[in-house]
């Protein structure tokens, strides 16, 4: 990215972006959209007055049910034109709290919010469930249609997740197996999966799910209602909503979940979860406008800050984006991905700033995922100077295939035709990445019909066992990369690859076969400054042709 690029991304990200800049740019470099267009994210604000929860009846000795006193708390600030609602030392053991208009739910450093291990406390609601329509409990921590909300402090707000989730046998030391046998609750008839209640074993073993089929009511769930986890925190529709500052920790799901929402602002949050917590994201911003996610670090059992905007058909007619969301200066440990897109992400997702984020033990680095029958587009996705460490899987990854079987290479298979369920990943410029320790560099995989493209990979090092995979991509650049891989023949392998550029590529001089050509369907795969000298370097199986592949 050019120098009045990168203080552009900083002025946007401050909300004083000047008219003059937008001239200054030249003609080769493409604006996909209007820069002047992407507002600022509006703060909150509140009142000074201060509404203790103690003086609603509060008690902090962590036995004593405080759901009532709480919410009172909350509404009454609420109604008395806003302000804060202050949860101070102790342990604060409650059911679902919720949030109204006008309202700072702040905690203090020494305080915990723990919610009820009782399931009877939260109802059958309706909700979502990864983009659909669904039947779930109540989320401890909800609102909905509300604006100029916070939640902050440096306490400790705890969703007891541990209750909610079944978990296998293998995901747990022998230890904590045996704890969580002793703990109640039932086990498999082969003794690998622990159940919380009778009612979650029974929706395991009948395989029923949570989605609301036509012509049901909340009642017809009522027999497997301890499986219908919820999420932690759930904001429908809001607008100027604030999270700063508060640990967030062990959700029965999802951790964090603004839906619909606009002017959205996350920072300095540490959101954890144990890596064995089946859906346990950190943070799942879905079709929301206006985003700022920064300095907040997340130790999650799933994919750690998620762009969704719904799925499938009922995705697509919400037509809701993801759209103008600024992420930065955030760490993330361990995660299945550091930065995601999708796989929920039918409405879209379009201008978003990745930026100074570290990403360490996650399972892939940045990650972007979708399948047939989605649709979507996912577009102008900008993402510079991250750094990744002891990445599991891959450190960046295009995928069009999520939870969905490729074919296999030559392999002649029907190409459906394009309609509004098939996906699109296009316009991404990636620059300056390092990642020291991942299984593969880079894997993209688009469709037949639909291939990943338009995508600008810059200034990019790359230290990992497995190079690079192209499959199904067209319009790929990559400029300045470099390709360590220590266990990788090929380094580069492309499969139905057209329009692809590499300059100025370096890869470990001991590498045998640096680029496998496989297929008939490449074209105009052009490499300079690469040293690709001896033949050898290059290999064309499956009817691949010589002409596709240029040195320059």
């Amino acid at each position: 990215m050019k120098k009045n690029k990168i203080v552009a991304v900083v002025m946007l990200a401050i909300g004083c972006l000047p008219a003059a800049l937008l001239h200054a740019q030249t003609s080769k470099e493409k604006e996909p959209f209007s820069w002047s267009n992407l507002p600022a994210v509006t703060q909150p604000v509140f009142k000074p007055d201060t509404f203790n929860i103690v003086q609603f009846g509060s008690v902090a000795d962590g036995l004593a049910l405080n759901t009532t006193p709480i919410n009172k708390a909350i509404a009454t600030c609420s109604e008395k034109g806003g302000g804060v609602v202050l949860i101070p030392g102790g342990i604060w053991l409650t059911g679902p709290v919720e949030m109204k208009s006008n309202v700072n739910l702040h905690l203090d450093r020494d305080a915990i919010l723990l919610f009820s291990k009782d399931f009877d406390q939260y109802q059958l609601v309706e909700g979502t469930y990864e983009g659909r329509r669904s039947a779930r409990n109540q989320s401890p921590i909800q609102g909905t249609n509300l604006e100029n909300i916070a939640i902050t402090g440096r306490g400790v707000i705890d969703g007891n997740g541990d209750v909610w989730r079944m978990v296998g046998r293998d995901r747990l030391t022998e230890s904590q197996w045996k704890a969580k046998v002793a703990s109640g609750g039932l086990v498999s008839s082969d003794n690998r999966i622990w159940f919380p209640s009778v009612k979650t074993k029974l929706a395991f073993d009948q395989k029923r799910g949570t989605a609301w089929l036509p012509g049901q009511t909340l009642k017809d769930f009522e027999d497997i209602k301890d499986f219908l986890r919820p999420n932690l925190v759930v904001f429908n529709n809001c607008k100027k909503v604030l999270l700063e500052g508060v640990t967030f920790q062990n959700s029965p799901a999802w951790c964090l979940h603004p839906v619909l929402c606009e002017d959205l602002t996350v920072r300095n949050l540490f959101v954890k979860n144990p890596d064995y917590a089946q859906n346990g994201d950190g943070l799942d911003v879905e079709s929301c406008k206006n985003v700022l996610i920064e300095g907040s670090t997340f130790d999650v059992g799933d994919d750690g800050i998620c762009i969704k905007s719904g799925k499938d058909e009922e995705g697509r007619k919400r037509g809701k984006p993801t759209e103008n969301v600024i992420i930065r200066n955030n760490v993330v440990y361990k995660a299945h991905g550091g930065f995601v897109i999708g796989s929920e992400m039918s409405g879209g997702a379009r201008n978003i700033f990745v930026y100074d984020c570290s990403f360490m033990g996650t399972d892939i680095g940045l990650r972007f995922k979708t399948v047939r029958g989605r649709g979507g587009v996912v577009e102008n996705i900008y993402v510079k100077n991250i750094r990744m460490k002891d990445i599991v899987q891959d450190a960046i990854l295009f995928d069009m295939y999520y939870f969905a079987k490729p074919p296999a290479a030559g392999e002649k298979v029907e190409v459906p035709p394009v309609t509004e369920a098939t996906p699109r990943f296009r316009n991404f410029q990636i620059t300056d990445i390092v990642c020291n320790g991942a299984n593969r560099g880079i894997f993209i995989r688009g469709l037949p019909e639909m291939k990943v493209k338009d995508i600008d990979l810059n200034n990019i090092v790359l230290k990992t066992n497995k190079g690079a995979e192209i499959i199904e991509a067209n319009d790929i650049r990559m400029k300045d990369l470099t390709l360590l891989s220590s266990n990788s023949n090929p380094v580069v392998y492309v499969e139905s690859g057209s329009n692809i550029t590499m300059t100025g590529f370096k890869y470990s001089p001991d590498a045998g076969v640096v680029f496998s050509i496989n297929g008939n369907k490449n074209e105009n795969i052009r490499v300079s400054n690469a040293n690709l000298n001896n033949r050898n370097k290059v290999a064309f199986s499956n009817g691949a042709s010589r002409s596709a592949f240029i040195t320059e």
